[in-house]
């Protein structure tokens, strides 16, 4: 479909060469002839003009004219009402070298983990606040900033984390960033320049992480992780001195880290002079029991707590934020600036505003009643279908995992409900080295499924999950 370009007369970008041998008419009909072929001029697309082009090309408005007839005789052009001249939509185009497209996303149900209800954007008050940001923002804050972001929205930032998750955060050692997978690589950069050299990293947990460590130079050491979370015993036979893990809700197994091993964790990470990297990914959505307070609030001199609006809004606005020590919130500050020049800023400011009004708070409180819903839905559809089924890690976010019988073949499963048009996640993709230990498990997402689709897609598999 052929781009309609409203409001001003579209531009064309064209060059005669007046030292070349040839008309300027001759060269003008070739140039727009080859854009045409070529596919630079689509089909349907408007052109100059004539007054407009000739005053582009410093040419007669004459010479034009007589170009458009030309090529509208050769069929290459088409004059509609109003004088209004376009390419003819029949022109055979030699396709640009493009890459194969990609394969059209799958219709059928996906319990994909990790993945919000996008339907549920609040649109309505992202773009009140975006239109409060527009309307009073000053010519400072739409300017360039610093690496760590708009100064406003870090002081925000720092007070919602002290009231909500218990944090203990000076503005000036937040950093905004372009969600937890950028938070995370710029730590880990920093780490590396200060002499870190193994990192390690929940086992299962999520497959990025590894791969971030790795792409930060940095060796990997997977972890174990129990029904009390993280095992700090392996940790500390490790040569690690900084952590990845998931606290609050493990990923993907959904326990949380006992207060005891909260304990030994801090324990190792002052005798090792070492660093914990907390990714807070979903703690806004709890179901069963109060919010548990972020490691950071009990060491913030030895935790970086990262978080992002990925989960509560939507990954597609790329904010997140890092709480860091204040020796390491200045080096990763710097590294954000060397990175991008710094998060967008009025997408920053129509944040700060969204949470300052309460609407931040309010969309959360909707949302949890949603989640639940569907959270009982998946619960209520396994206990009918698949009654011999564990499911665990509930207690919050929006996905749990189902341990399957001892025996059952999660490939198969898994490739068996693809050809019922359900997409299922196995337990195999968070563990290191291949999955090639540990008991087969099914991680169920219901975040982006209604509760329909949730009942349907169960009911579709229930035989697959038969022991």
């Amino acid at each position: 479909m052929a781009v309609e370009w409203s409001g001003l007369t579209p531009e064309i970008m064209l060059r005669l060469d007046r030292a070349a041998a040839g008309t300027l008419g001759a060269q003008l009909q070739e140039s727009l002839r080859a854009a045409i072929r070529s596919g630079r001029l689509g089909g349907g697309e408007r052109l100059p003009s004539s007054r407009k082009l000739a005053a582009d090309l410093g040419v007669s408005r004459g010479l034009v004219q007589g170009t458009y007839e030309q090529l509208a005789a050769e069929g290459y052009l088409t004059a509609t009402a109003g004088g209004t001249t376009r390419v003819a939509q029949a022109i055979r185009q030699s396709a640009p070298d493009q890459p194969p497209a990609a394969p059209k996303a799958d219709r059928g149900i996906d319990f994909a983990p990790g993945r919000p209800d996008l339907n549920s954007f609040p649109m309505r008050d992202w773009l009140w606040a975006c239109n409060e940001v527009a309307r009073t923002a000053s010519r400072v804050e739409i300017g360039y900033s610093d690496g760590a972001g708009s100064p406003r929205l870090r002081a925000v930032l720092a007070s919602y984390a002290q009231r909500v998750r218990a944090a203990s955060v000076d503005a000036r050692d937040v950093v905004v960033c372009a969600g937890f997978t950028q938070g995370v690589a710029l730590t880990l950069r920093v780490l590396a320049e200060q002499r870190t050299r193994i990192v390690a990293v929940e086992d299962p947990g999520h497959p990025e992480m590894a791969m971030q460590v790795g792409r930060a130079g940095l060796e990997v050491a997977p972890v174990p992780v129990d029904g009390h979370g993280l095992v700090v015993d392996a940790l500390c036979r490790t040569s690690a001195t900084a952590v990845i893990l998931t606290p609050a809700h493990q990923t993907p197994t959904g326990v949380v880290l006992a207060p005891a091993r909260r304990q030994e964790l801090l324990r190792w990470a002052e005798e090792r002079d070492g660093v914990i990297i907390e990714d807070d990914y979903d703690s806004e959505f709890r179901y069963d029991r109060q919010p548990v307070g972020a490691l950071q609030g009990l060491a913030p001199d030895r935790v970086v707590l990262i978080g992002s609006v990925s989960k509560p809004l939507g990954p597609g606005l790329r904010l997140g934020w890092v709480l860091a020590p204040a020796r390491l919130a200045p080096a990763i500050a710097v590294e954000k600036h060397r990175s991008d020049r710094g998060s967008p800023g009025l997408d920053q400011l129509a944040l700060a505003r969204l949470i300052e009004s309460g609407r931040y708070d309010a969309h959360l409180r909707r949302m949890r009643r949603a989640y639940a819903a569907k959270r009982v839905a998946l619960t209520e559809a396994l206990r009918q279908h698949a009654p011999h089924l564990r499911l665990t890690g509930l207690e919050a976010g929006f996905h749990a995992v189902a341990e399957l019988a001892d025996g059952v073949d999660e490939a198969a499963v898994v490739a068996a409900a693809e050809q019922r048009s359900v997409r299922l996640h196995g337990m195999r993709r968070y563990r290191a080295h291949g999955g090639a230990t540990g008991r087969a498990a099914i991680v169920f997402g219901f975040g982006d499924l209604n509760e329909h689709a949730i009942r349907a897609g169960i009911g579709a598999i229930a035989d697959l999950l038969h022991d």
